[in-house]
Formats: structure tokens, C-alpha cells, sequence
């Protein structure tokens, strides 16, 4: 395992932000296009490109789905000039590819990285997700407090009323009940189609965003990336592994899994200091997306140490070709 001192946070940290730049650059000319696995693609060949260009001896943790299931950046892939420090990687090419095919709000790409064995290795299944803010008592709000209780228990807390209180879900069909629940406090709710790392972020940073919360189920390796970076910027998430058969238990035992019902928090998820980037590809409440000038495209990447504390938002202006 890397140590503290082999993980120069420090120093890899810019080159991580290129990572994600370049990955959202590669996703310009197919903004709106209709073409999701298009855009996917190229994020993907572009990311992994700048990986292998760090003199890293990385393994991607949580990736595009298994071997089998992804040509690239798949779990369990080897990337870097391997020369470096052993670091895990949690990525996501790009978060929202029907966001980036529709041109709609909050497209990102993202990426994390610490030192080897820091990162859950969690299984492509669901996870049921809860996050909020900084400045809060552990252990605020649970998993296992029902719906009401945790909104009652933030409103509390922040000393102003339930509809106060933002709620931000994924619009699924499996939420409707929870939403009937939120709305019968009289919070508000704001639905996203896709993206809920990004949903999870705006937590941290409720005054820009005007989110207090999340909750709700998606993807247990979006749920990684969204603990990489709170672990960031501060905030409290908490994640319980969803099984739909027997498939995805299994899929849980060969990623050393063995109690199906923990909860996580956010420090189980992440257990030692991270950096991590994202950068707009379409703009939204967190970042601006890529901007097309005459001979150059200009985008925006938040820059993130968890051993710091810095949050370095950077704006990049990359000449064209041709």
C-alpha cells in the first residue's frame, strides 16, 4: 500500500485537472448531438490517454463496469507510466452522458485519486445514498431515520423550518413514494435526470447551489466519487449497498464484500486523503461548460485536496486545431 508520504498530493494534483480537461474537451463537438455512447467514448479514450501519461502506478477502482463489460477504463485496469507511487483511481469519463447528448445542465467529467487501498472498491450495483453539507454533528441524519425525521432533524439544526429545506433526487420511478414524503414536510424538492454526483456535491456548497440535501438511490460507484469529493469539500454522505439478485451479491463477494448491509459513511468509503477534479462539460450549478471561441475552447475545472482543504477552481483556454 502507498504511504502518506509515497502520495504527493501535491504534485499530481495538476495533473489530474488535466486529466478531466482534456476528457471534456474531447466531448465538445458531440454536445448535443443525440449520441450518448459517442460522447462516452471519447471522454473515455481521451482520459485514459492523459492517465497513462503520469508517471503513476494506478489501478482504476471504480471504472466503466467489469472487464467484460467495458473496452476502457474498465475496474481493475492498470494505468500510468508505472513508475510512480500505487494510487487507486475512482472515475467517472463523463458523468451525465444524456445531460452532454441533450446539451441539459451539469454534465461533468471526474475523477478522484489516492493512495492504493483508500477507495471501497464497490460493485456496479445500486446504492441508497444520503449526503448533506459541512458544519453539521455527525451522524445528523441516518439511512436509517425515515424521510421525515431527516428533514425535521436538518431543519432543527439550521434553526429555519422544513420548507426550508431543498431536497435534491433523481427523478426515478423507484422515488416516488420518498418524494410524496419529502413534499409532506413541506420541503422543496429539485429533480435531476442524471448525474447524481454532481447532486451529492451541491450539498457542500448550499448557498451557491441552494441544495441542503440528498437522497435517494443510484449507482454505488457514482456514490464513491460523490464521498472522494465531499471528503473535500466537507459534508457528511451515507451509502448502503442495494442487491437485486444473485448476480450482483456475487459481483460484491469478489470485491471482498461480506456484509451486505453496512452502512458507509463517508470516511468507509474514502479512508485516506484524496485530490479530485471535474470539469463542465455543459454548465451548471457547480461549474460553467465548455465554451467555444473562434480557435480555442475554454473550460472550467474544480481542483480539490482533501489534506488541504483547497477547493482551486481553474479556467483553461486550449487553442483548437486547425
Amino acid at each position: 500500500m502507498t504511504s502518506r508520504s509515497d502520495f504527493n498530493d501535491r504534485m499530481l494534483s495538476l495533473g489530474l485537472a488535466r486529466v478531466a480537461e482534456q476528457a471534456a474537451i474531447a466531448t465538445v463537438d458531440l454536445i448535443g448531438r443525440g449520441d450518448e455512447k459517442a460522447a462516452d467514448q471519447a471522454a473515455v479514450n481521451a482520459m485514459r490517454e492523459q492517465l497513462n501519461l503520469l508517471d503513476i502506478s494506478g489501478v482504476v477502482v471504480i471504472g466503466e463496469g467489469e472487464r467484460d463489460e467495458a473496452p476502457m477504463l474498465y475496474i481493475g485496469e492498470e494505468v500510468g507510466s508505472g513508475n510512480g507511487p500505487g494510487v487507486d483511481i475512482a472515475l467517472d469519463p463523463l458523468e451525465g452522458t444524456t445531460l452532454t447528448a441533450k446539451d441539459m445542465p451539469n454534465a461533468l467529467t471526474v475523477i478522484a485519486m489516492g493512495p492504493r487501498g483508500s477507495m471501497l472498491h464497490a460493485p456496479d450495483v445500486y446504492m441508497e445514498k444520503l449526503a448533506i453539507g459541512p458544519g453539521f454533528p455527525a451522524g445528523l441524519v441516518t439511512l436509517d431515520m425515515p424521510v421525515t425525521t431527516r428533514i425535521s432533524a436538518l431543519a432543527t439544526e439550521k434553526g429555519c423550518a422544513p420548507r426550508d429545506i431543498t431536497v435534491c433526487v433523481l427523478e426515478r420511478p423507484r422515488h416516488e413514494d420518498m418524494i410524496a414524503e419529502i413534499r409532506s414536510t413541506g420541503a422543496a424538492i429539485r429533480l435531476i435526470t442524471d448525474g447524481d454526483v454532481a447532486g451529492v456535491m451541491h450539498c457542500a456548497e448550499p448557498s451557491q447551489t441552494g441544495i441542503d440535501m440528498y437522497m435517494g438511490i443510484g449507482g454505488a460507484p457514482e456514490g464513491v466519487l460523490a464521498a472522494a469529493a465531499l471528503k473535500c469539500m466537507g459534508g457528511q454522505i451515507q451509502g448502503r449497498l442495494l442487491f437485486r439478485n444473485d448476480d450482483e451479491k456475487g459481483r460484491a463477494a469478489k470485491a471482498g464484500i461480506t456484509d451486505l448491509d453496512r452502512i458507509y459513511s463517508r470516511d468507509d468509503m474514502v479512508t485516506e486523503d484524496v485530490i479530485f477534479a471535474a470539469t463542465g462539460v455543459t454548465s451548471g450549478s457547480l461549474l460553467s461548460g465548455i465554451k467555444r471561441e473562434i480557435g480555442f475552447n475554454t473550460t472550467e475545472t474544480l481542483l480539490m485536496r482533501s489534506k488541504t482543504g483547497s477547493v482551486r477552481r481553474m479556467t483553461y483556454r486550449n487553442p483548437t486545431q486547425g
